[in-house]
């Protein structure tokens, strides 16, 4: 009698046969570059929904990939590693000598997707520049947010501060008092002019803003003490690589905070506000950390508002103990 179980670890035939298909296969190179819905999987392969569901399916079944739904959309990423990454390491060895020609078509396709998600998240922040610290403050009482991030960085000096997607400054505002030298970057031009006005007003000549992207940005490895990511990775197509990327930046020992949403359905801020992602899990935010070196250092849940805001502190390449705290 076949097992009922038809996903353990060692069920090399259920793999074999999950990829025994060229689209599982287009699938699979796909979710390499990134975390993609199951609409935008279909427009790179050039096939409906449905069809593009079922294979993903059959990847789920074999632990070669996961789904996650956020609203009304789904999206997929790479199982576990111990699961995927000796697929991915054949696939690589049997490919190296003989490219495989939909891959270079894929590519090309993706890279539209991921034109159009920025334009469309560039089109609204130019447009909302103005109020974009009125939106924020709809969803959560944003003084609390920075009462809390305040006391969970401390009073310590900081010797670098980054503030990533830092918008029109606020955080540079709070954090570069305290700071020998602070950078604040931000994709949009409109926001760091905003941004220069505000920082001007407030003196804070030693401020920098610079216009740069979250997955490059433009500092050396290990040359910040501290990294803040203030509601700004549910914008973000690529969460991990963010973190990744500011993890990178950070001197051992240094720190990251993070404030964003907890899950939520609010399936209105997709649309109407550019979020890419309703709020991250607890255990997502801590699989990234695991990723990138970071230990968890305290997480903070602020309820009382529309949304959740939650604060996950981490630092680089230290293990101090994880506090749990609610407020």
């Amino acid at each position: 009698m076949q097992s009922s179980t038809s996903t353990a670890p060692s069920d090399a035939t259920e793999i074999f046969s999950a990829l025994a298909d060229a689209t599982r296969l287009r699938i699979v190179a796909l979710l390499r570059s990134m975390e993609l819905s199951v609409g935008e999987l279909a427009q790179v392969l050039g096939q409906s929904q449905p069809r593009v569901s079922r294979h993903v399916k059959i990847l789920c079944d074999a632990g070669l990939a996961e789904r996650r739904k956020e609203g009304s959309w789904v999206f997929v990423a790479l199982g576990v590693p111990d699961r995927v990454e000796p697929v991915l390491a054949a696939l690589d060895r049997w490919q190296a000598d003989a490219p495989d020609p939909w891959a270079t078509a894929d590519t090309a396709r993706l890279s539209a997707v991921r034109a159009d998600r920025a334009a469309a998240a560039a089109d609204w922040f130019q447009q909302h520049a103005d109020e974009w610290d009125a939106i924020r403050s709809l969803h959560i009482a944003e003084s609390e947010v920075e009462q809390a991030m305040l006391r969970v960085i401390g009073g310590q000096p900081i010797a670098q501060l980054i503030d990533i997607g830092t918008g029109t400054g606020r955080m540079l505002e709070l954090f570069a008092p305290r700071a020998t030298r602070a950078l604040g970057i931000d994709r949009s031009s409109e926001m760091l002019r905003l941004a220069r006005a505000k920082l001007a007003e407030q003196g804070l000549t030693h401020a920098e803003l610079r216009q740069a992207d979250l997955y490059a940005l433009p500092m050396g490895s290990g040359a910040a003490d501290v990294a803040i990511l203030h509601h700004v990775l549910h914008f973000a197509q690529q969460p991990g690589a963010a973190i990744a990327e500011a993890a990178r930046v950070l001197r051992p020992g240094g720190r990251l905070l993070i404030a964003d949403f907890a899950p939520h359905e609010r399936e209105e801020l997709r649309s109407r506000n550019a979020h890419a992602r309703l709020g991250f899990s607890d255990d997502q935010i801590q699989g990234w950390f695991d990723q990138h070196n970071l230990a968890p250092v305290s997480i903070d849940t602020l309820e009382g508002g529309e949304l959740t805001v939650k604060l996950w502190l981490a630092r680089s390449s230290a293990p101090p103990k994880l506090e749990v705290q609610a407020a």
